[in-house]
């Protein structure tokens, strides 16, 4: 299914969810670029709650720039397929290389705030990450490494523990509701 496509026919979760998507339909209609950080503004993002078979650990890694544990993911640059950005970002940050998307379709949709910082010595302007991402199984055996240009700790954490290790209070909301959704809350 096409990218746009995917999104449209999205079924909101919840108001939050409803609302964002109409703000990522938005950009998506006013801007050529979105798909690609040449968008200072906003842009497509892409990434994974990764789940071990038992749903009870979700695997996280230590973000540099946000100074806090944090789902994979990455930005789209250019490529359509939002569910290979979301898995090639899992390998990258983790080396686990053993994923099983529990569905091809989105799973959450979010508007995410990015602060200004520093990036590889250059300074980035705040501006909006238009997330998708994917609920997807990882297998909790295998060997974890980090991408120490972009984080400094990757482990399986137990799902009921993540937002005492989270620091962005906007990003435990999206756990939250990740979590409540993969429970049937």
């Amino acid at each position: 299914m096409n990218w746009i496509e995917s999104i449209k026919n999205y079924n909101p979760y919840n108001e939050q969810e409803k609302k964002d998507k109409e703000i990522i339909l938005e950009c998506i209609n006013k801007f050529y670029n979105v798909l690609t950080r040449d968008n200072k503004v906003a842009h497509i993002t892409s990434s994974a709650f990764v789940v071990n078979k038992t749903r009870d650990k979700a695997l996280m890694v230590y973000h540099n720039i946000y100074n806090s544990w944090s789902w994979t993911g990455g930005h789209a640059d250019g490529e359509k397929d939002l569910l290979a950005v979301a898995l090639r970002e899992v390998q990258e940050e983790t080396c686990v290389k053993n994923l099983i998307p529990i569905s091809e379709k989105i799973f959450s949709l979010d508007v995410l705030p990015v602060i200004g910082h520093v990036k590889r010595g250059e300074y980035v302007s705040p501006h909006l990450h238009l997330s998708v991402a994917y609920l997807v199984e990882g297998d909790e055996s295998e060997k974890l490494i980090v991408k120490a240009d972009e984080n400094s700790g990757v482990k399986w954490m137990p799902i009921d523990g993540i937002n005492k290790w989270c620091n962005e209070e906007h990003m435990k909301k999206v756990y939250e509701k990740i979590v409540c959704k993969m429970n049937d809350c």
